[in-house]
């Protein structure tokens, strides 16, 4: 009676209202891509109390078996397991980061305590564990191929880094912060969201608009107020200040490490990175600050000379020196003046369509693949494009959308996802993936197409590198499929996508004018790539001391200070009045004097903007895997410029070895058999011309 009385009321759950839940079973539709023409904001919140059930169910199934633990009925099990409620989330989560609302923040909020709650009574479950272990203990003898033993490996090392071993008490506890932790990121997000549209609202411009806005604007006056502006965001003690987020997310990771024996969040974060250590993360970005900073001072040496000329014309009062909001301004005036050129020479040769097709086409010539828009699939907005990619000999590859442009629904910056991840099943059905790649570049006008900026040509290019990194994964297992990789190796793909973007034989093949369909001129073509590496002294030491300021972050082992130390705030530790909880924004300032980043520059994100590390992107402790994943790419593409960019051995050995292969075996295995030797950790300054 037990068993009707549940299953009647989990049919109830999935058919409301006459119709079914568009999430409960593998999309019926082309390509089987998600129904967004279905899906319903109240679908979200039963499809995860189902798919949470049906999820506990398959759990308790593995738990309860008598059979003999093996690698096929515990770990491919677990990691099949789940399918439901990971339709709803990586849909429900893709779409509130590009097209969010009110209505879908307030079921995120309802969902996630729910959702930490499911996956820590997974990985906190004794009995389920031993299972694990049992098999675990026995790897030796399996006779596992390498994905295999990788997968067997990460589940074992979930379940450990979970917090299995831990006592009763501490496993609530540990699950209470998690709960937490994910609510507060998410208000993080929202609130940078909302004050990215405040932004907008202001000046007439997006977040996204920041860099290119600030080399062009002649009215000192406004470029200060919009640097201000930009620069303190979610921090004006209001409803939208992210400063008491911080603090609050800083303790409870603390906690939550302590808890798991580890002395600092970076300790637990980076145990199983390709960096391992925080004192390796520290040692490498010491060395490229060095490098930066000392080209940002002959930057903002050349830049007081040329305000000098200002002053000396009247343009500029006597004493004026460069404050943050004129490093961009002078730049781009030095750059045109050293190299004749301006960026806006190039913008008309960058029209959206027409930069995607080179993206497309330069993937078709490195992997063979082709690229067939298509319209009879359903999106999640008006605004997203559908593309059929397929292989060589005509098979699926997957489908790809395409989100580039800004909206007040949609977060800053530029990304890739999952609507649907590949896996193969046991009959070998080749499940395709569901890959999208969202932006916020230039919107068309009344009169003029999406003309990209340079930076826009190039993010274009690195989050394709991603979405290929998602489309060409041939494994086996969700854990060990596509972008499943550790956070420092994550970057590698995309950042080296990069390098093709403007060499000469691929800007041929996209750069036409928009007006004239003329190819861009070749004068403008070497004024482009001479003029690649300028900038260099800003560009990487703001994305460096962003690195650091996280790293300093997340090695701190108490969010409580003396009450005499330069980054204490007012507030007093409950239980020792001598302490003072850190003030996030001394906090920071002591960050930048420490790492010696000259005032003119600031951390790529400050503290209250900084959604990588205190968000939900999963960047925190991890902001540094950017200019990591650099060095792999650069020495990577050296392999390239040595064998040909297009050579077809080359590039084979980099999809066989990198992107087809997802996590399926450790990174730096998977490098080394591309690259038949470990990195050199000097091409990324090569690279950068420092």
């Amino acid at each position: 009676m037990k068993k009707i009385i549940v299953l009647a009321a989990l049919f109830m759950t999935i058919v409301s209202c006459g119709r079914k839940n568009p999430f409960a079973a593998e999309y019926d539709t082309p390509y089987g891509v998600p129904p967004f023409d279905k899906i319903q904001e109240r679908d979200y919140v039963p499809g995860i109390e189902a798919g949470i059930r049906e999820w506990m169910g398959e759990i308790d199934a593995i738990v309860k078996s008598e059979q003999e633990p093996s690698f096929e009925n515990v770990i491919v099990a677990l990691d099949r397991s789940g399918a439901y409620m990971n339709r709803v989330l990586n849909v429900l989560f893709n779409v509130i980061e590009s097209d969010g609302n009110e209505n879908l923040q307030n079921i995120v909020a309802e969902v996630m305590p729910k959702m930490t709650g499911a996956q820590d009574s997974v990985y906190m479950n004794t009995a389920l564990f031993e299972k694990v272990k049992a098999v675990y203990d026995k790897r030796e003898s399996l006779g596992l191929d390498a994905e295999q033993s990788m997968l067997l490996k990460k589940t074992y090392e979930t379940f450990i880094r979970g917090g299995v071993a831990l006592e009763a008490d501490k496993k609530a506890r540990v699950s209470e912060i998690n709960g937490e932790m994910a609510l507060l990121s998410q208000q993080f997000a929202n609130n940078i969201l909302a004050q990215n549209n405040a932004f907008r609202d202001k000046f007439g411009i997006s977040v996204s608009e920041y860099y290119e806005t600030m080399g062009k604007e002649p009215d000192r006056a406004l470029r200060q107020q919009i640097f201000e502006a930009y620069s303190t965001r979610c921090n004006h003690n209001d409803q939208y200040d992210n400063k008491d987020i911080i603090m609050r997310i800083m303790e409870l990771k603390i906690e939550k490490t302590n808890i798991l024996g580890y002395a600092a969040p970076a300790d637990y974060i980076l145990e199983d990175k390709m960096a391992g250590t925080s004192e390796a993360v520290d040692t490498f970005l010491a060395e490229i600050m060095k490098a930066a900073v000392a080209r940002s001072r002959e930057e903002i040496a050349q830049i007081q000379a040329v305000m000098d000329r200002d002053i000396a014309a009247g343009i500029l009062p006597e004493g004026s020196v460069v404050e943050p909001w004129d490093y961009l301004y002078y730049q781009s005036r030095i750059k045109a003046e050293k190299y004749n050129f301006s960026e806006d020479e190039v913008r008309p040769y960058f029209q959206m369509e027409n930069v995607r097709a080179g993206v497309f086409l330069t993937a078709s010539k490195l992997y063979g693949l082709n690229f067939e828009k298509i319209d009879n699939v359903p999106v999640y907005n008006p605004e997203v494009e559908t593309f059929k990619v397929t292989d060589a000999d005509g098979s699926l590859i997957g489908i790809f959308y395409t989100d580039y442009y800004p909206r007040a629904s949609k977060r800053g910056g530029a990304w890739m996802t999952n609507f649907v991840n590949q896996w193969t099943s046991s009959d070998g059905v080749n499940h395709r993936p569901v890959i999208v790649n969202v932006g916020n570049f230039t919107k068309p006008s009344a009169d003029k197409p999406s003309l990209l900026n340079v930076d826009e040509v190039e993010t274009m290019f690195h989050e394709f590198g991603h979405a290929l990194h998602g489309l060409l994964s041939q494994c086996r297992y969700f854990t060990t499929s596509g972008t499943n990789v550790a956070r420092d190796f994550v970057e590698l793909p995309s950042q080296i996508n990069e390098n093709w973007a403007f060499k000469e034989e691929v800007l041929a093949t996209y750069a036409r004018h928009y007006l004239t369909g003329e190819v861009i001129p070749a004068d403008l073509v070497s004024k482009l790539i001479e003029s690649g590496n300028f900038n260099q002294g800003f560009t990487t030491t703001e994305l460096c001391a962003a690195s650091i300021l996280d790293m300093n972050w997340h090695t701190l082992t108490s969010v409580y200070v003396p009450a005499s130390s330069p980054v204490a705030s007012q507030k007093v530790c409950p239980y020792d009045a001598s302490l003072r909880m850190i003030d996030p924004i001394l906090f920071e300032q002591q960050c930048c004097r420490n790492m010696g980043i000259p005032s003119e520059i600031i951390p790529r994100y400050r503290s209250t903007y900084f959604n990588h590390i205190f968000g939900s992107s999963g960047y925190d402790a991890g902001y540094y895997s950017y200019l990591w994943a650099e060095v792999l790419d650069k020495d990577a593409f050296e392999k390239f410029e040595q064998d040909g960019i297009f050579n077809p051995e080359t590039a084979r050995s980099f999809r066989d070895n990198i992107l087809s292969k997802g996590g399926s075996d450790e990174p730096m295995t998977l490098y080394r058999r591309f690259r038949g030797a470990d990195p050199d950790a000097g091409a990324l300054l090569r690279a950068r011309g420092l």
